[in-house]
């Protein structure tokens, strides 16, 4: 294989990375109605870090950006490309990766403009000292790592490995992680970020705990019939619980009505609806918003049982949806509370 060194020039343009960054990231932030504050909120980050990306006068790790990825549901080349056109097959030849430079860190994308988020593909370079920034990445799906050249440092939950070339590692993107070059050479790696999606195998995925003790006051809505237990089935049931925590513990409860199937049953199904797959199409999506306005103050929504557009519709309002074979509200709560729920997604239909 031959040598390398890290070059910031390999990816100069008119337009330094920075401003490029700072100016999707408002881009993206507004198309979705956040304020800085409100993005700040959502993502954990301050919201003078997140003012100075945004005017181009600091650089993003790459831990604030998956943060920022996870919080705006996009890819985290979206800040550094333009909009995507979709295309369900990508060809990148060596020499036209599209690519960035953050600091001493490098990554090049391999599947730009591929249809969906559910494969990112990257080359990371990395300059001596280089990392992924200073806090942990805790993000959905999978992560898969594979070392071209050098040495790099990953740190995944409590563990410690140490990738030279050929080595490679592989798991839960829910798992607090990190990465680090602390050699005096530069080092190269293949980087894979998989997304959750509906052929996810059984078994779901836990929450990290330290990503939940972030939040000092939130609110959790819950579907339910009867105010007591999780109903199995999200467009049926006729209410949410509501529960306010404020420092682990629950100290408030409110029952609220729902919008259910039988409020749409006279709408005719559009075109798209018969391909989109199930609950997938646009105006499913619209009947999904109108169900959850009644939540829009909530972060998470505990179920039993929902259909995979639903789901979607969920992430997309920056509401977590967590499917839980969990039947009481408050054993429900408290595993979510605790980091210990794990949300079923082979449940989803």
């Amino acid at each position: 294989m031959p040598s390398f060194q890290f070059d910031p020039k390999q990816f100069e343009s008119p337009t330094p990375a920075e401003i490029v960054v700072g100016q999707r990231l408002r881009d993206l932030r507004t198309k979705r109605g956040f304020s800085l504050r409100a993005l700040a909120e959502i993502s954990g980050l301050n919201v003078n870090t997140l003012s100075l990306v945004e005017n181009g006068k600091s650089s993003a790790s790459v831990s604030t950006l998956q943060q920022l990825s996870s919080a705006l549901d996009v890819p985290i080349a979206a800040f550094f490309e333009s909009e995507p056109i979709t295309r369900q097959i990508v060809f990148t030849p060596s020499d036209q990766r599209p690519g960035v430079a953050f600091g001493r860190t490098q990554m090049e994308n391999l599947g730009k403009d591929f249809a969906g988020n559910y494969v990112q593909p990257f080359v990371v370079t990395l300059a001596p000292g280089a990392g992924s920034g200073e806090d942990n990445i805790v993000h959905t799906g999978y992560e898969f790592v594979y070392c071209l050249q050098g040495t790099v440092h990953y740190q995944v939950e409590d563990r410690e490995f140490i990738l030279q070339a050929g080595d490679s590692l592989v798991f839960q993107a829910h798992l607090p992680h990190s990465w680090q070059n602390l050699t005096q050479e530069s080092a190269q790696l293949l980087l894979v970020l998989s997304n959750l999606d509906e052929n996810e195998e059984p078994g779901g995925r836990h929450f990290s705990i330290n990503v939940i003790k972030k939040e000092i006051s939130m609110k959790i809505a819950i579907i339910t019939d009867d105010g007591k237990t999780i109903s199995r089935h999200f467009g049926r049931a006729p209410y949410y619980m509501v529960l306010t925590v404020e420092g682990g513990e629950i100290v408030n409860r409110e029952l609220r009505e729902k919008m259910g199937h039988t409020h749409f049953h006279n709408q005719e199904h559009s075109e798209e609806s018969q391909t989109a797959g199930h609950g997938m199409d646009a105006q499913s999506h619209d009947k999904h918003i109108n169900m959850a306005n009644a939540i829009a103050d909530c972060k998470v929504l505990l179920c039993g049982g929902m259909g995979m557009g639903a789901y979607e519709s969920m992430r997309r309002l920056n509401i977590q949806p967590v499917v839980t074979d969990l039947f009481d509200i408050e054993e429900a709560v408290k595993a979510f509370i605790d980091g210990e729920i794990i949300d079923h997604t082979e449940l989803l239909h």
